[in-house]
């Protein structure tokens, strides 16, 4: 298969794992994992909007919060047990993407309130950064070897772990200048786009790969899960992005 004589062994494992489909009509294919993407944009969508709504009544706007923190926490959890349950991913995928519109709809809606027009810049810059991404992978300008699989995931360990360490300081007053409006949380935020982007490469190779190996159907929605994880990530930074620089500019 070409998946083996790709620069990605480690996806050997994860396809191996779950085995092929016995039957050609039940495998995951690239067309069916863009619908499950679809659908799943569409309840991040309908999350986010029911979070925004609430925000503008005085009847509703005290749920915006605790629908933040469900969402948050929830979405954490679902996300996790998707991880290590992939054929969960079908009943679960769905769910989280509910629960991280309203974390999303919760974010966009407080920062827009202090930069008016904000959240539809951030979708339409997620968009044009996504549509981008695509080409670059369409036309095999940038390729998902094993190398830049490497380089791109200790990138995102790393971001990760600085979060963590960020949010340790912040329990003891200390703030980190990942969260500041200056040149260095600006540059700290491009850097952080930047890996969010290169992850797209590597949830396309993902699918690709999937299709090819005739992976199981249900991959189809973990695949799209583990696309919408990263579109969602992708959007939050580069709202934080535009935040800082307005903030800056003020």
């Amino acid at each position: 298969m070409a998946l083996f004589k790709s620069g990605n062994p480690s996806l050997k494992n994860v396809f191996e794992k779950v085995g092929r489909a016995t039957d050609a009509s039940q495998a995951m294919t690239v067309n069916g994992t863009i619908g499950k993407t679809g659908i799943l944009l569409a309840l991040v969508a309908f999350g986010a909007i029911v979070t925004w709504n609430m925000f503008g009544s005085l009847a509703y706007s005290g749920f915006v919060m605790p629908l933040f923190w469900i969402g948050l926490i929830g979405g954490l959890i679902t996300a996790l047990v998707i991880t290590f349950k992939k054929e969960m991913a079908p009943y679960l995928s769905p769910v989280y993407a509910v629960l991280e519109g309203f974390v999303l709809g919760g974010i966009s809606v407080m920062l827009n309130a202090y930069y008016p027009g904000i959240a539809l810049q951030a979708i339409m810059l997620t968009f044009a950064v996504t549509t981008m991404m695509l080409a670059l992978y369409y036309f095999k300008v940038i390729r998902a070897t094993q190398k830049f699989r490497s380089i791109v995931i200790i990138a995102t360990a790393a971001i990760a772990i600085f979060y963590i360490v960020s949010l340790i300081l912040s329990f003891f007053g200390i703030s980190s200048p990942m969260h500041a409006a200056t040149p260095l949380g600006i540059g700290i935020s491009v850097f952080i786009v930047i890996i969010a982007a290169l992850n797209l490469i590597l949830d396309f190779d993902f699918i690709e790969q999937g299709a090819e190996y005739q992976a199981p159907k249900f991959m189809e929605w973990y695949g799209a899960f583990g696309l919408m994880v990263t579109l969602i990530w992708l959007y939050i930074e580069i709202l934080r992005l535009l935040a800082k620089i307005a903030a800056s500019s003020r």
